[in-house]
């Protein structure tokens, strides 16, 4: 099993009913059409991902900016406001000990 640089297997068919069963699995429904098309744009992604692997990147070190020095133009996070765990529980249909409580979306 070949998982490449990017950590999953590349030879793993990523056929339409691989994406239906995934949709299946987030709960959500994903036409015949629509699979096809999600085929199509993971092979021109993977094709693109294919050249990037194929760039030596010997001697590189990694970066975890882009750019030489670090951002820092990201504004401050300041509280404008706020409300009361009370006021955004009071129109929860289920709640347990101060937490809303859903239903489980994915498996």
């Amino acid at each position: 099993m070949d998982k490449g640089k990017r950590g999953f297997n590349m030879n793993e068919i990523k056929d339409s009913a691989y994406f239906k069963k995934l949709a299946k699995q987030l709960m959500f429904e994903l036409s015949d059409e629509e699979a096809n098309d999600i085929v199509k744009e993971f092979d021109v992604l993977n094709s693109q991902m294919e050249l990037l692997d194929a760039v030596n990147t010997d001697g590189v070190e990694p970066m975890v900016y882009p750019f030489e020095d670090e951002t820092v133009f990201l504004r401050m996070d300041v509280v404008s406001h706020t409300i009361s765990q009370e006021d955004a529980l009071k129109n929860v249909e289920k709640k347990l000990e101060g937490h809303f409580m859903l239903p489980k979306v994915v498996k």
